[in-house]
């Protein structure tokens, strides 16, 4: 395929993983048992870090706390959207303390943060998509929250309803490769209802559709800026399939994350101005 995609810069918000641990279980992958390995955590999000500045990407970071192990994902904190902040109201309990903090870093940056007043996990769940914004339920956000979103931004929200307690956010079923006007995105049919697949080939006839072998490497709790796709490395066969399409794959390893289920994606949150 002719070289023709283009590279959109991006500006990230990030929290180092200096507290990194697995000890509660709020999804499958998640064992407290497990031994988490945090040098190699900062290692691997070091690396990432320095693949996004590589590439030309803007990184920003907000401090980690003690005694909250899963800060590190910093895509569950907010959605932003024309320079607008929509925080979150985590699911779990362990968890609902990352909000303040996050909120903080937003004000202190000169946002506005709207406070949501039902149970919202950020880009976790919400994912803009050119005209719309993909909202993930069934496991977290909720429906609820949906409205509340669309009403805040004034865009279109698409609900779509998660079924594989593998996936139990919509940033490890899907994610968007190039968001212009005509988005270009990935999905893996069989994390969703039949209905939510029938709204997704409608909307997006030319998506990529990935397997159940690609997301379960965390191929698909990906970061793409139009031209860039930062994916695990594991996810070798969907990375050949984006190559195909004109996208450059940006192998970064972030396994010591999926044991807490997430990615690259779930270590990231878009500043969108």
């Amino acid at each position: 395929m002719p070289d023709t995609r283009v590279r959109r810069r991006r500006r990230f918000l990030v929290c180092e993983p200096r507290h990194f641990a697995v000890r509660y279980a709020i999804n499958p992958w998640m064992r407290p048992d497990t031994r988490v390995d945090v040098d190699l955590a900062q290692e691997q999000w070091r690396t990432l870090i320095g693949a996004y500045r590589a590439h030309g990407h803007t990184v920003d970071t907000v401090a980690p706390v003690p005694g909250l192990p899963d800060m590190v994902f910093a895509a569950n904190s907010a959605v932003v959207v024309d320079g607008r902040v929509f925080g979150s109201l985590f699911h779990a309990a362990e968890r609902r303390a990352e909000s303040g903090h996050y909120d903080t870093w937003f004000r202190a940056a000169g946002y506005d943060v709207h406070r949501p007043e039902s149970v919202c996990e950020g880009e976790g769940d919400l994912v803009p998509a050119g005209p719309y914004v993909l909202a993930g339920t069934g496991f977290r956000t909720t429906r609820e929250a949906h409205r509340e979103v669309q009403e805040f931004f004034g865009v279109p929200v698409i609900s779509l309803t998660l079924v594989d307690p593998y996936f139990y956010h919509l940033d490890t079923a899907l994610f968007v490769l190039d968001d212009g006007p005509a988005p270009d995105l990935v999905y893996f049919p069989e994390a969703f209802t039949p209905g939510s697949r029938d709204v997704l080939a409608r909307l997006f006839p030319d998506a990529v559709l990935a397997t159940r072998e690609d997301a379960m490497t965390f191929g698909l709790n990906s970061v793409s800026d139009g031209r860039h796709v930062f994916i695990s490395p594991r996810a070798e066969a969907l990375a050949s399939r984006l190559a195909d399409r004109g996208y450059l794959p940006v192998p970064v390893d972030l396994s010591e994350f999926h044991k807490a289920g997430g990615g690259i994606k779930c270590c990231t949150q878009e500043l969108r101005s």
